[in-house]
């Protein structure tokens, strides 16, 4: 903990020496997350089978700090977390590695802008699966849904993007196994590819992820899209399927109803096909009520979630049920 401090710190005054010089100057930006959870049922420290928001009381997020060199050919991105979130971003960096630092890590990389529409980035970086991501800044919802859970966090490898002014794009990789952020352990790889395409008030993704190596033969499919029903209305939609591990869908609705207040719902679908949380084709249903109230940088995200699953799973006392119903008072400081 010192030592990112201590980072961070350094970090910071070389970017203030820097910040008069427009050749050097960086962007710097990142959140702070804290929160309130409460079982309205059940045991007090039962929690969905989902990332982040699950600890009982009055709970820490994380703090993200990201530091960025954004130039017409090439730049980088490092970006560093600490906390509980933090340290489940990074589950596998220590586990793969003891004593390694890349547990703050959230992302490292670098860029060169081949051309106007190709680009090539070499480092770790956030999955491109999926609809929700790890910073709580871009998430709707203050808790997190079952297909981003057991979906990938983050890949270490390179890839090309392209996009062109017409609103269709692509990109290719070459990663390490998912999750593994500083080495590879096993010398094998993962090949990942996305489809996308950008209009008016919208955009589609289809995304893969693919790996025939002995010790991991699995593949993910995921398609991701939102747009504006309205000025006011959004709705976004995510799909998924994984080998012999999950599948499922996404609805997600939100409502602007005031300048600073946005009201919304994510209905999911998620079935168990070999991960074990519930049971081999078993399921659960997630029902999230979010509003996001705004106060200048800081969001206020009070969250009615019920997770209702076809199997009992959920702790009460000496018994099991299959339906949890908690509440999450979460604050959002994003700069």
């Amino acid at each position: 903990m010192k030592r990112f401090f201590y980072i961070m710190i350094t970090m910071l005054c070389t970017c203030q020496m820097m910040i008069s010089q427009d050749s050097l100057a960086l962007d710097i930006s990142g959140s702070v997350d804290v929160y309130y959870r409460y079982n309205l049922g059940g045991d007090y420290d039962v929690a969905p089978g989902t990332s982040f928001a699950n600890l009982p009381g009055f709970s820490l997020g994380m703090a993200n700090l990201k530091i960025a060199k954004d130039g017409d050919k090439v730049g980088f991105l490092a970006d560093l977390v600490v906390g509980p979130k933090g340290e489940d971003a990074t589950f596998l960096s220590p586990f793969l590695r003891p004593g390694g630092s890349s547990n703050m890590v959230n992302q490292l990389n670098v860029y060169w802008n081949v051309s106007d529409e190709v680009t090539l980035t070499l480092g770790n970086f956030n999955t491109f699966l999926g609809y929700e991501v790890i910073s709580p800044v871009d998430n709707f919802n203050y808790s997190t849904s079952y297909l981003f859970s057991y979906g990938p966090f983050s890949h270490t490898g390179i890839k090309a993007d392209y996009a062109n002014e017409n609103g269709f794009s692509a990109m290719v990789g070459i990663f390490n196994p998912t999750d593994a952020t500083e080495y590879n352990q096993t010398n094998d790889y993962t090949v990942g590819t996305q489809l996308g395409y950008t209009f008016g008030k919208g955009s589609i993704y289809l995304n893969g992820i693919y790996s025939s190596a002995d010790s991991i033969d699995f593949y993910q499919v995921d398609i991701t899209a939102g747009f504006d029903v309205t000025d006011d209305l959004y709705f976004g939609l995510n799909a998924s399927k994984a080998k012999d591990a999950f599948s499922g869908v996404a609805a997600y609705v939100q409502l602007q109803a005031t300048s600073n207040l946005k009201i919304g719902t994510r209905v999911e679908y998620f079935k168990d096909e070999g991960l074990g949380l519930f049971g081999l084709d078993e399921n659960v249903l997630d029902l999230s009520l979010s509003a996001n109230y705004s106060i200048g940088n800081l969001t206020l995200i009070p969250e009615f979630r019920l997770d209702k699953s076809s199997q009992a799973v959920f702790a009460d006392g000496l018994d099991f049920k299959d339906s949890l119903s908690s509440f999450v008072l979460a604050a959002v400081y994003g700069f």
